[in-house]
């Protein structure tokens, strides 16, 4: 199915201006799907006696289902039964179907199909019906995010839309470990990103300044060093209970969870618990900077591996995803011999509780099995130890600081932030190809994009959005869409109609001057 000119996105020739074709909804739809054609004249309307009709016998699509209602009924005031189909409902409908898609959807894409008499959703899977839901909503009124009722009409425009992703990985990444974020704080950043079908969340639990899971093995962890954090505030940390509805909660909404335990650098706060994983013996206090590169397990000491392999004994069983990222960066105070030998003992530790292991790049240079996934964060496009990884079979997801770090300030002007790796605005951050940027490293490589929010300078939620949106979009946009859809001038169009939904959700967006905002 070709993209049809109206829809504004897929084509290669010159930008089109913003005022060359009346906008519909389907133009908005962040990230751009495969191929969407309008049917113009066309509308679905949500009212009183519509139902939302799922795959008979399939608890997922139940639960997408319910999902959907969750998210309609608040604001439309309906109730929106959720029923199998084939039922007798009588009403307009919503179905959501696991059968009749098109076999190029895979395991994560859709097909959503848009008339005057109902809105049908076609997936292989529960995670393709999921993503179409997200492309749903957002063909909606934007209001229909409010959590109080609001006055219709409920109008989506008829037209089909035949999508899949580009990339495996789609993934965000929060540091609680600098500043504590509450399981409630996390949610909403789940909710945030699955509107732009991230499927995975990256947690970067421990660091210098704070241990944030509970490990029941090594208590003093948490109770010592989950005190504190950057500045030198309060702290807090996860209780294993906690994590795993957190963990739930994305696992709902088609994302994995994917824990990372900084080692052997970026562990001040393990250091300070416990005085035995220090080579003198001797614990060095709490850090409540933003300095890197000062501390390191102790790497000769067996106490050492058995709390290594308690850690992740216990983070495993937490968590049903596949990988455990062992971080491994900027491990400045590791001799490289001691570097090797901690990776040649760690690594299998990993595959002994079943999980594969992800780390940052820095750690290819322990020559890692190749099911391990190096994550590059580099600011340079020449990484022959990313080329070198790629080629003893290694897939590599992409997180260059100077275009995915969501960290970064947009401009010297901006109050959060660090600028290490330059100035990000929003073109910056979308206008760059994951299946070109390395040099030698082939487009087959490339296992997925990644966006980074360090939290040096992030104390919360509002914080957090601000410098997540509107650049989380546009990294997102990369993992999703086919590349013959990206357009800067296209994009920030769409990009700006996303607006007035985050307006509806109250998410502090940071307003670029880049992007035409109504």
């Amino acid at each position: 199915m070709a993209l049809v000119a109206l829809l504004l996105v897929g084509t290669t020739g010159p930008a089109v201006p913003v005022h060359a074709a009346p906008e519909t909804p389907l133009q908005h739809i962040v990230p751009a799907p495969v191929a969407a054609t309008p049917r113009p004249g066309v509308a679905f309307t949500l009212s009183a006696d519509t139902t939302i009709h799922t795959q008979p016998g399939s608890a997922p699509a139940q639960q997408v289902g319910e999902y959907l209602a969750g998210v309609l009924r608040p604001s439309t005031g309906y109730r929106l039964p959720v029923v199998p189909s084939g039922s007798s409902a009588s009403g307009r409908r919503i179905s959501l179907l696991l059968a009749g898609a098109d076999a190029r959807v895979g395991e994560e894409g859709y097909q959503l199909d848009v008339t005057r008499q109902g809105v049908l959703i076609r997936a292989r899977t529960a995670a393709g019906l999921f993503a179409g839901v997200q492309t749903f909503r957002q063909i909606l009124p934007a209001k229909v995010e409010a959590k109080t009722r609001q006055p219709g009409p409920w109008t989506v425009p008829g037209g089909q839309v035949l999508d899949y992703p580009r990339y495996a990985h789609r993934g965000a990444m929060l540091d609680v470990a600098r500043h504590f974020f509450s399981v409630d704080e996390v949610k909403g950043y789940i909710d945030q990103i699955a509107l732009y079908k991230v499927n995975r969340l990256h947690l970067h639990l421990t660091d210098d300044q704070g241990w944030r899971l509970e490990i029941k093995s090594w208590p003093n962890l948490t109770a010592h060093g989950g005190s504190t954090e950057v500045g030198g505030g309060t702290g807090g940390y996860y209780t294993q209970e906690q994590y795993k509805d957190l963990v739930a909660y994305a696992a709902a909404r088609h994302i994995t969870v994917i824990p990372e335990i900084d080692m052997p650098g970026h562990t001040n706060a393990a250091l300070s618990s416990y005085p035995e994983l220090n080579c003198d013996g001797v614990a060095p206090p709490l850090y409540t900077g933003i300095e890197v590169g000062f501390s390191s397990l102790c790497i000769d000491k067996d106490i050492t591996y058995e709390f290594v392999d308690d850690v992740l004994r216990e983070v495993a069983a937490l968590t049903p995803g596949e990988y455990i990222h062992i971080g491994g960066d900027e491990a400045h105070a590791t001799t490289d011999p001691d570097f090797d030998l901690f990776m040649d003992k760690v690594l299998p530790l990993v595959a002994k509780h079943g999980k594969t292991a992800t780390g940052w790049h820095e750690f290819v240079k322990s020559g890692p099995p190749p099911s391990a996934v190096p994550q590059f964060w580099g600011t340079k496009t020449v990484a022959p130890d990313m080329v070198e990884a790629a080629a003893r079979g290694s897939e590599i997801v992409l997180s260059p600081a100077t275009k995915a770090y969501l960290d970064m300030k947009y401009d010297a002007n901006t109050k959060l932030g660090l600028s290490w790796a330059g100035y990000t605005d929003v073109q910056d951050a979308y206008d760059w190809n994951p299946g070109a940027y390395v040099e030698g490293l082939p487009a087959d490589a490339v296992r997925g994009v990644e966006a980074p929010l360090w939290s040096e300078t992030i104390t919360n939620s509002a914080d957090l959005e601000f410098m997540a949106f509107p650049r989380l979009p546009a990294i997102a946009e990369l993992g999703w869409s086919p590349w013959s859809t990206h357009d800067w001038d296209r994009f920030k169009v769409r990009l700006a109609a996303q607006a007035e939904r985050w307006r509806v959700m109250d998410v502090n967006y940071y307003p670029s001057p880049q992007v035409p905002w109504a």
